[in-house]
């Protein structure tokens, strides 16, 4: 029996969707593969359907990259409602607390600034975190009470934009992977002895991609024409600008492509140690990843070790 024939068209590289907020990340990508007639597609990183801002979203042989891009910092920007707290800590959600306290622009940026670092982070209870193999926001709109463990993220950056009235407060942050500005509220809110919940969220940037380079879901169905559309992804090797780059030749491409490994000259791999640096890929140890580059065009991702490039994700390009 013949191998089953794939659906759609063979489309490569990522498209910077400005997400709106009337729909989830899971539509969004089905959307925009419809659109292009694309075999097959995934995103770099949930955003909530409340939400708006940058959605990466991979095509092809660039949802390889995935996992690096799920890594990235991001840049959001939000508005706090003071006032009341929900059960979702953002405006879906029901109300479950009140408050007349408004806490003032210096008590904000006080606290903000002792955010700021590695801390403990409990995340909400409307969450995509499985418990027990179920959902938690599955569990808790069941009206089950989750406990969810606290974990270690990173808060890099936290800015006071402005308060356009005493009720709101407008917030820019940078932070790591599984940071959940719902949950930076809610704790937030708590260190100032104030009720507050999430009433705008967007996302400004995920690694190397910001808004500057985003195309909204209303001008992807706008342009119609899908090589047109396909004109406006960028190519997969976007996601890996902070990964070390080794420019091959063309006989060393195609051993790669085969899956085998080559061998490194000695300023090819004194290059890569200048470059190395440490990372962490879904609990991995990836500070030995190199991107393979044949001019332009990504080849593979591999190992470098005793002197050889061994190949881990090949492009099929």
């Amino acid at each position: 029996m013949g191998r089953k024939r794939k659906k759609g068209l063979p489309v490569n590289g990522w498209l910077i969707l400005d997400k709106p907020d009337d729909i989830t990340s899971t539509q969004a990508v089905g959307k925009t593969r419809w659109l292009l007639n694309a075999q097959k597609a995934g995103h770099g990183g949930t955003l909530d359907p409340l939400a708006d801002g940058i959605l990466p979203i991979a095509f092809g042989e660039a949802t390889k990259t995935v996992p690096f891009v799920m890594e990235a910092d991001k840049d959001y920007r939000f508005t706090i409602r003071w006032g009341s707290s929900t059960t979702t800590q953002d405006r879906e959600g029901d109300v479950i607390a009140e408050s007349d306290v408004r806490p003032t622009k210096e008590a904000i940026e006080t606290a903000l600034a002792g955010m700021i670092g590695e801390i403990d982070q409990v995340p909400p209870q409307f969450s995509a975190i499985k418990v027990d193999g179920e959902r938690a926001y599955d569990l808790a709109r069941d009206g089950q009470e989750v406990i969810l463990e606290s974990r270690k993220v990173h808060l890099f950056d936290a800015r006071l934009e402005s308060t356009p009235s005493e009720d709101l407060a407008v917030i820019s942050v940078t932070c790591g992977k599984g940071f959940y500005i719902r949950a930076l509220v809610r704790d937030l809110a708590a260190h100032l002895g104030a009720e507050g919940h999430v009433a705008a969220l967007r996302r400004t940037r995920v690694g190397a991609f910001a808004e500057s380079d985003s195309i909204s879901l209303a001008m992807c169905e706008e342009i119609g024409d899908r090589d047109a559309l396909e004109a406006k992804l960028v190519p997969i090797e976007t996601a890996l600008d902070d990964i070390p780059a080794l420019a091959i030749n063309g006989d060393e491409a195609f051993r790669l492509r085969q899956g085998r490994e080559i061998v490194l000259l000695p300023h090819q791999v004194e290059a890569f140690q200048e470059m190395r640096r440490p990372r962490i890929v879904n609990g991995e140890d990836m500070s030995r990843i190199c991107l393979a580059m044949e001019q332009d065009k990504a080849v593979a991702l591999g190992e470098v070790r005793a002197g050889r490039f061994k190949p881990v994700r090949v492009f099929n390009l």
